[in-house]
């Protein structure tokens, strides 16, 4: 057995997770997926992992937002990698309250459980619209936080009661902030699989949101090591127990020029155009993303493979090359507005 003992991953069916689980399970680790429960047995992203891969993993079906279950599906585990949560920002402005349960009561559930079972390292995953728009760059784990959407309000609280487990009761936790994640996977309501889905399809005039603001993107890969880092060092001498740590490239780029970026590798002319249903509010917008990876490189050794220009065009190749691929388009809504 690793170092990390059993892990139990939440979230494990989503775009992230199942990529967590599998990096996991295809390095030796003793991996419980915790998956969201429905009635037709799906285990989402998971129901496409490599047979063998899936031979090797233990799932769990239930809710985060359920204390008896998370308690259930924790026991036996050593290390506990959070990620389950409504992450959707569009969907958080009419339906608030589901974000409150999943993001802040769900999160509670997992620290008191891990608290009260006495596991021995405990990851939330926070995001970077936790800072809201920059107030200086590149973005340090001390920068102001500031709650722009009904989401990003959620995970600054579930980000708090997972750090008030640590100073109250010396429950092992850390708190992981991963900046724009993407990749192969990813949902459509996130502005890269919406680009890369339209242009599949036919459309040259491309539907987006602000085209202005920047964001910190970050390949799927570099986030997965970053979770793992984490998990090894607080393994190996306790490394950023009770700390927030940032999981970036340090390089920003505008939507605008991310979707021209993608038109180039794809040989595609776009006319790009800002609809007012993918605009945020005004004030809920946030204008730029840039991250401080120091921290990680110092506490974690993490690093990104994937960063600045060139890292974020190989990444783009790779996503794009997954959406590419047969039948994989026929499981997105490219015609639609996805929130």
């Amino acid at each position: 057995m690793s170092s990390l003992g059993k892990i139990l991953v939440t979230g494990a069916d989503g775009f992230i997770g199942s990529h967590l689980v599998e990096a996991l399970a295809a390095t030796g680790h003793d991996v419980r997926a915790f998956v969201l429960y429905n009635s037709f047995n799906s285990w989402g992203w998971l129901d496409d992992s490599p047979q063998d891969i899936r031979g090797k993993i233990d799932v769990f079906a239930g809710d985060v937002r359920d204390g008896h279950g998370v308690r259930t599906a924790m026991k036996g585990c050593d290390t506990v990698m959070h990620l389950a949560a409504l992450i959707a920002i569009p969907y958080s402005y009419h339906s608030p309250g589901a974000y409150v349960d999943t993001n802040v009561t769900g999160t509670l559930n997992i620290v008191q459980a891990a608290q009260d079972l006495g596991v021995k390292r405990c990851i939330v995953t926070s995001t970077s619209e936790v800072y809201g728009t920059a107030q200086f760059v590149p973005i340090t784990e001390d920068h102001p936080l500031q709650g722009q959407s009904p989401y990003s309000a959620t995970k600054i609280g579930a980000d708090q009661i997972a750090l008030s487990f640590h100073r109250a009761f010396g429950t092992p936790v850390s708190v992981i902030r991963p900046f724009n994640t993407y990749g192969p996977r990813q949902s459509a309501r996130a502005v890269i699989p919406t680009i890369i889905t339209q242009i599949l399809a036919g459309t040259t005039s491309i539907k987006l949101g602000s085209l202005h603001p920047t964001r910190d993107f970050n390949f799927v890969e570099d986030t997965v090591g970053g979770f793992m880092a984490l998990a090894n060092a607080m393994a190996k001498d306790g490394s950023g127990t009770g700390e927030v740590i940032n999981i970036g490239s340090n390089f920003e780029i505008s939507i605008g020029d991310a979707a021209a970026l993608i038109g180039e590798i794809m040989n595609a002319k776009l006319e790009i155009k800002s609809d007012d249903k993918r605009t945020r509010p005004e004030a809920s917008e946030v204008e730029r993303l840039w991250a401080s990876n120091e921290k990680a490189k110092s506490v974690l050794g993490w690093t990104p493979k994937y960063g600045g220009q060139d890292g974020f065009k190989r990444g783009l190749e790779k996503t794009i090359s997954w959406f590419s691929a047969p039948g994989v388009l026929e499981r997105y809504k490219p015609d639609i507005y996805n929130i």
